[in-house]
């Protein structure tokens, strides 16, 4: 005798499927960078403003990801050794002494600075940025190669900024990179930094993980979002930088939770109620391991007890347990950015596995000064919600370079999260006011 059999839906599919975010649209500009084994790597190339030709554009590179990564490398220690670290001389012609002797480290607007100085450091960069890219990536004489290098610098040669993902396993610092030099630049400083992608176009880059999607349980945006200010308070405390005005610009556009040690930081993410809509943090951080383990990215607070990915997979309790939890994080610590080798022991990468909208941090070691004014600008415009962090970060790195002739502003990665808004009540409720009207219509 037939009987219907109980059955017990688990993932509602057609619901979930409802609550996709409509909103996001796709990237104009997607390139797919993989390594196969050793010494192979695959790329691809789609996207609207992609010519279709077949579809996706894909070639086996010449290079191999030791190539790439030690090119890539090189290019960060040259930006703190030949910009950064570079000394203004003395009358003998050796390496002045003292903080005065540092220009690009200890200040923000460099339009005062010699520009013949400035213009030679810049074009440095702007070379070896180029090189990395075209020479070494995607370099060789193969018809293939050819054809998607050239094909990729045309479209990267548009006027209008584009919004672009760079989806690889090989972590290269892609706002650093540059067009190689044409004839149509302008001359001068203003001409090398349009050459600069970070510049030209919105940047977020991937490597086999993502920002999750919202699940259908978040809560209204609350009308005052909750943020947290995560430091070490040993920085900084002769008040050089702007850290503090950071700290009263958080305390006043959200409600504010400050944590200075990890056990707070450890309560805070097992906490199953956390609702933050964005977390800050300004402290150090630096690598540590040893061969043959690679190594992993490490920050401390005040307490200077180190924090890495596992600190953050061992204390947040799975997606399911809990409210969920969908900050954007900025990870203000030297090499927040940077993944490195160390993939699975990324603490960025372990902040998105654990819901948050994507993680913005330097890639390169940052001065304090910059750092808490890059902080600053980005907050300022960030907080209010109108803007994407996408669009926010490309312009606080236009800011800089253009009105203060500063490159470091290309130093810092998105990592996932281009879409990621700041959600407000006011916004949602004019977003919902513009549904509703639609579909009346």
């Amino acid at each position: 005798m037939a009987r219907e059999l109980p059955v017990r839906v688990v993932q509602d599919p057609s619901l979930g499927f409802t609550r996709l975010p409509h909103l996001v649209t796709p990237p104009d500009l997607v390139v797919g960078i993989d390594s196969y084994g050793e010494n192979g790597i695959l790329a691809r190339m789609h996207g609207p403003v992609v010519p279709a030709l077949s579809g996706e554009h894909k070639t086996f590179l010449e290079a191999t990801p030791a190539q790439v990564r030690s090119a890539a490398a090189r290019l960060r220690r040259l930006w703190k050794d030949e910009f950064i670290d570079v000394r203004r001389l003395d009358a003998e012609g050796r390496p002045a002494p003292g903080r005065a002797s540092l220009p690009y480290a200890t200040r923000v607007d460099l339009t005062g600075e010699p520009q013949d100085e400035l213009l030679d450091a810049l074009t440095e960069l702007a070379t070896y940025g180029s090189q990395l890219l075209f020479d070494v990536l995607l370099g060789g004489e193969g018809e293939q190669v050819k054809l998607f290098r050239g094909l990729l610098i045309e479209v990267l040669r548009v006027g209008a900024p584009l919004r672009v993902r760079f989806d690889s396993d090989l972590f290269v610092p892609w706002p650093m990179l540059c067009l190689p030099p044409d004839a149509t630049d302008e001359p001068g400083v203003d001409g090398v930094f349009r050459r600069f992608l970070g510049h030209r176009h919105q940047i977020e880059q991937t490597g086999g993980y993502y920002a999750g999607i919202a699940d259908g349980r978040e809560q209204p945006p609350p009308a005052v979002p909750a943020v947290s200010l995560n430091h070490d308070t040993g920085i900084d405390v002769r008040g050089r930088t702007r850290a503090a005005d950071v700290a009263a610009l958080l305390a006043r556009e959200g409600v504010l939770a400050e944590r200075t040690t990890r056990r707070e930081l450890e309560r805070a993410l097992r906490d199953t109620t956390l609702d933050e809509q964005l977390m800050y943090f300004w402290c150090h951080g630096h690598f540590q391991g040893a061969e043959p383990e690679p190594p992993a990215l490490v920050v401390k607070l005040t307490d200077q007890r180190p924090i890495d990915a596992y600190t953050v997979k061992a204390h947040r309790p799975d997606r399911g347990e809990c409210a969920p939890f969908r900050p954007f994080v900025l990870l203000n610590a030297c090499y927040a950015g940077l993944p490195g080798n160390a993939d699975l022991a990324y603490l960025g990468h372990a902040l998105i596995e654990t819901g948050a909208r994507g993680v913005l941090g330097p890639q390169i070691e940052m001065p304090q000064v910059f750092a808490a004014e890059y902080a600053l600008e980005f907050l300022t415009r960030y907080l209010p919600g109108t803007g994407t962090a996408g669009e926010v970060a490309h312009a606080v790195a236009r800011h800089f370079a253009d009105e203060l002739h500063n490159p470091l502003g290309f130093g810092y990665a998105l990592h996932c999260g281009m879409d990621a808004r700041l959600p407000r009540a006011e916004q949602q409720a004019d977003a919902d006011a513009g549904e509703e009207q639609e579909t009346a219509v």
